[in-house]
């Protein structure tokens, strides 16, 4: 994610797309749900204590774990 940043980040996730990645060994969906409101679903466990399943996060949470996404995805469901 070299040279991307995270207002183009949060850019695409105004913009209604999901976006998958890897954090902690655990794979993520990430979507919109309102104004600095994000959904996380924990999607694949890759540790022995996963955290939650779905959780709610803020912008600030997000910006805190920009830097260490792994394996980004973006998709678009109409």
């Amino acid at each position: 994610m070299e040279g991307y940043t995270f207002d183009e980040f949060e850019e695409i996730l105004d913009d209604g797309y999901q976006v998958y990645f890897t954090y902690l060994k655990n794979r993520y969906l990430l979507f919109k749900t309102a104004e600095n409101c994000y959904t996380q679903k924990l999607i694949h466990i890759g540790q022995k204590n996963p955290p939650a399943k779905m959780s709610m996060v803020t912008k600030k949470y997000l910006m805190e774990i920009y830097p260490f996404m792994e394996d980004v995805e973006y998709k678009y469901d109409v």
